[in-house]
Formats: C-alpha cells, structure tokens, sequence
C-alpha cells in the first residue's frame, strides 16, 4: 500500500472510534486526494481546534469555496461540534477526517462525483 493508502485506513479508523460510525471509503479517498500534499506535512495535515484563524480557514477555503456554501453562523457552528465530537484533549485531529465529516454534515458528496 501506498503512504497515502496507509494514511486513508489511519483516517476511516479515527472516523470509527472517535464518531462511531463506519467510513465512506470512496468519499474519504476522494477528501484526502483533495487535500494533496497537505497530508504528508505534520503542522497542515492537522486541524487546531484551539486557533481562530485556522477555524476561519476552514471555514474559508473547505466550506465555501471547496462545498460551495454561503456564509453564516451555522458553518462555524458545524466545525465546532465536529471538533467537539473529535475531542478536545485529541491533539490529532486529522484534516481529513474533519473535512470529511463535515462534507458528510452538509450533506455535499456530490461535489466529490
């Protein structure tokens, strides 16, 4: 298997012991391919649930322009709860895995076909 593929199976487990709930294997790979290089860096690979600006980011970059969303209260109101749900004392909350979820959230697969 490749870096990427072992990386992948590391994200589905943390989606299954951390949310209780099996992964979409077709839809994780097509979330972390999006991600590229971004995954095989320490610091950009991980999201801090503690940081403003790097919630902002996500906001930002994934929510609106990646799914298309509008802007509002419900956005950081979704990144929060999937970060809370991740845990707060967890100091690996991989990108990937909370892209995913919150493309699982808004229900916005379609833009991954």
């Amino acid at each position: 298997m490749s870096k990427r593929d072992d990386l992948i199976v590391k994200y589905a487990a943390d989606i299954k012991e951390k949310f209780g709930e099996s992964a979409d294997m077709d839809l994780l790979t097509k979330v972390t391919v999006g991600l590229g290089p971004a995954i095989y860096n320490l610091d950009a690979s991980k999201v801090s649930g503690n940081d403003d600006k790097e919630l902002e980011t996500v906001k930002n970059n994934y929510l609106i322009k990646k799914l298309g969303m509008k802007d509002g209260p419900q956005l950081m109101e979704a990144i929060k709860s999937v970060l809370d749900k991740y845990g707060s004392s967890n100091k690996n909350k991989h990108r990937a895995v909370v892209y995913y979820m919150l493309c699982k959230h808004f229900k916005k697969a379609s833009v991954y076909k």
